[in-house]
């Protein structure tokens, strides 16, 4: 398998799969000197965790990282203060699966000689024969972007000491969509929902709030507190207080389930998705990401270019479609339309639109990045298909399947913005060594 690994200069390679002991980050050109926490990471891998609300499959993975290795275990000399500071070596996140019962292995043994219409069940079996990874589809299964989201949030703690902040949130779900508001509103919206979301967690509680893992814990210290943890998760989840909407929005002014910052918005587009599941049936929508910060000039032209590498983001699983900017409606303007005018007020270049979403020949203009992802509906449904059985190709139905989320909407916009925190700081780095360089030599 060769498709697991991104970048050139701060490089992401991801393994493991659904039904596998776990999942794992390997981070290389992560700088030395950035003090990092487990609990940091896992607040937001929380965010895409299932089972968390009703829109999303009831598997109940925790989803609790461990730092394996990039890290000082103790102070390099007495008094030093740089324990669990990076020390520019290769970054491991380990995230074990916890729930992993033989009950759900069985069922996915019961079916796999049908693939799932919509999953790569037929095509990877295709590709890999009768010892692909079927059970819970492996490396094409969602878990594998717990992974992509483990070592984005390093990313992204990277670039916000460089001024630049990646944010994201659901734009549509259902046919119902976001009104356009303003970008600050919009991120600050997100930071609450963040913080709602750790308060209302019950690992996060259970687990980092109470120091049952501390950074002080050894590996085998902390797996022995995993497999606990493995034995209390039903217990550890009913903790969880009661998410009540109304008193959510008083105290975090947030939707108690959706990213979106339009709280009506997000009741339309939650009872939207239960209709539809309802039905047996599943929705897709639109996720928006949004960047701040970026200097002018990021990007490499032809084949790296920065909007190219954003289209990288059709390899988290479900999405379809990746546009910048106005996308696909350009086709409907005219270039004087399109075109994002500028004029200057003193040492200021201002834009008079975003068209490019921030983004033309392939380098960054130092507009906002705008970037949109569309996401097919969950292809795991409770509706009956047709189907074929793999090993004798004879027709046959595939049965309704219970265990599934209404949508993934919900939980892939965390994936896409730290997945873009990966592309731009391969990119800031390539961006800061050629104009250091350019600097020098002209000199």
């Amino acid at each position: 398998m060769f498709g697991c690994h991104l970048g050139k200069l701060f490089q992401v390679s991801v393994a493991g799969g659904s039904y596998q002991e776990g999942l794992t980050a390997l981070l290389q050109g992560v700088p030395s000197g950035i003090l990092i926490s487990e609990q940091e990471i896992y607040g937001d891998l929380l965010l895409r965790k299932p089972g968390s609300d009703e829109l999303s499959s009831p598997r109940k993975e925790p989803d609790l990282p461990i730092i394996y290795t990039g890290i000082n275990a103790a102070d390099t000399i007495e008094n030093a203060g740089n324990t669990n500071h990076t020390n520019g070596s290769p970054l491991t996140i380990l995230i074990p699966n916890l729930d992993r019962h033989f009950i759900h292995i069985k069922q996915y043994q019961d079916t796999n000689r049908t693939p799932r219409p919509g999953h790569a069940s037929y095509a990877s079996f295709i590709k890999y024969g009768p010892d692909d990874d079927s059970i819970g589809a492996g490396i094409f299964s969602g878990r594998y972007t717990s992974a992509i989201v483990a070592a984005g949030y390093i990313a992204k703690k990277v670039l916000e000491k460089c001024g630049i902040n990646v944010f994201s949130y659901v734009h549509e779900m259902a046919g119902v969509q976001c009104p356009d508001i303003d970008y600050k509103i919009v991120k600050e919206y997100t930071d609450r929902y963040k913080k709602m979301r750790c308060d209302y967690d019950p690992f996060f509680q259970e687990v980092y709030v109470k120091n049952r893992v501390t950074m002080q814990m050894r590996y085998l210290e902390k797996m022995k507190i995993f497999a606990e943890i493995e034995k209390e998760i039903d217990a550890i989840r009913d903790k969880a207080p009661q998410m009540v909407s109304k008193f959510i929005r008083e105290k975090y002014n947030v939707h108690h389930i959706v990213n979106c910052p339009d709280i009506e918005a997000a009741q339309a587009m939650t009872d939207a998705v239960n209709r539809i599941s309802a039905t047996g049936d599943s929705a897709g929508g639109v996720v928006e990401v949004v960047v701040s910060g970026v200097p002018a000039g990021l990007g490499e032209p032809v084949f790296d270019k920065l909007d190219a590498e954003l289209g990288r983001m059709l390899g988290i699983g479900a999405v379809k479609g990746v546009e910048v900017g106005a996308g696909f409606r350009v086709k409907d303007m005219t270039g004087y339309q399109s075109n994002d005018r500028m004029h200057s007020e003193g040492d200021k270049i201002v834009f008079e639109s975003n068209n490019a979403g921030g983004i033309t020949g392939g380098l960054a203009t130092g507009q906002d990045i705008v970037a949109r992802l569309a996401v097919k509906p969950t292809p795991t449904i409770d509706k009956k298909q047709n189907t074929i059985d793999k090993y004798t190709k004879a027709n046959t139905e595939l049965a309704a399947i219970t265990r599934r989320d209404a949508t993934i909407v919900a939980r892939i916009w965390p994936v896409a913005e730290n997945f873009t925190a990966l592309v731009l700081l391969d990119q800031l780095i390539m961006h800061y060594g050629y104009q250091h360089l350019r600097k020098i030599v002209s000199e």
